[in-house]
C-alpha cells in the first residue's frame, strides 16, 4: 500500500476534485502550515468551533449524544478549555477515490503544546468537510487558530478496490458540512 506523493495528490485536486479548495503550496510564513506537502496535504481548520463544558453536567455518550455538552463559537480563534476538547471541521472539501484510503495526523506544532489531532481514517469513496478532534491535554488554557494548518492527511492506494465503499455503504458522516456530532 505505497504512500502518494505530491504528483499525484496535486493531479487529483485539480483535475478530480479530490481536495477543494486546494492550495498547490505549502504556506508557513506568520502561519502554522497549511497546503501541499512532498507526501500529503495539510488541511486548514474552519472559524467554527464546537468547545466540550460541563456546564450542564451532561454525559458524553456516543449511543445518545447530546450537543447540551457543547457551546458554539465562531472566529479567527479558539480557546480551548483545559483538560477539554474541541470539534471543528476543515474548510476543505474531500473526495476520496475508491482504491485510496487517507490518514489524518495532527500537527507537530499542536502536539508540542499540548494539543492532540484525533487519528482517523477517510475510507475510500468517503466525501465531506472533516470534523476534526482536538485535545487540549495541558492544565492551561490552549489556542487554536482558524484558517491555519491543523492536520495533515497521507493518501494511502490499495493493491486494489474494495468490495464495498463507504459510499456503497451510505455511511452515516457522507457528504457531511460542518461540524458533524456522533451519530448512531
Amino acid at each position: 500500500m505505497p504512500i502518494m506523493p505530491d504528483s499525484w495528490i496535486r493531479r487529483m485536486a485539480t483535475e478530480a476534485g479530490m481536495i477543494e479548495p486546494f492550495v498547490e503550496a505549502q504556506r508557513r510564513e506568520g502561519v502554522i502550515s497549511y497546503g501541499l506537502s512532498s507526501y500529503g496535504y495539510d488541511a486548514r481548520i474552519a472559524e467554527e468551533f464546537k468547545i466540550f463544558t460541563n456546564v450542564d453536567n451532561a454525559v458524553v455518550d456516543p449511543k445518545a449524544f447530546s450537543s447540551a455538552g457543547f457551546v458554539t463559537r465562531s472566529g479567527p480563534a479558539c480557546i480551548i478549555p483545559p483538560n477539554s476538547f474541541v470539534l471543528g471541521h476543515t474548510v476543505e472539501y474531500f473526495r476520496i477515490p475508491r482504491d485510496v484510503l487517507v490518514i489524518c495526523l495532527g500537527k507537530s506544532t499542536y502536539a508540542r503544546c499540548g494539543l492532540i489531532v484525533n487519528v482517523t481514517p477517510l475510507e475510500p469513496e468517503w466525501e465531506g468537510q472533516v470534523t476534526i478532534e482536538i485535545s487540549n491535554t495541558t492544565p492551561l488554557p490552549a489556542k487554536i487558530y482558524a484558517n491555519e494548518g491543523i492536520c495533515q492527511f497521507l493518501f494511502l492506494k490499495g493493491e486494489g478496490p474494495p468490495e464495498v465503499s463507504y459510499a456503497d455503504r451510505a455511511g452515516k458522516y457522507m457528504r457531511q458540512r460542518g461540524v458533524a456530532l456522533p451519530r448512531l
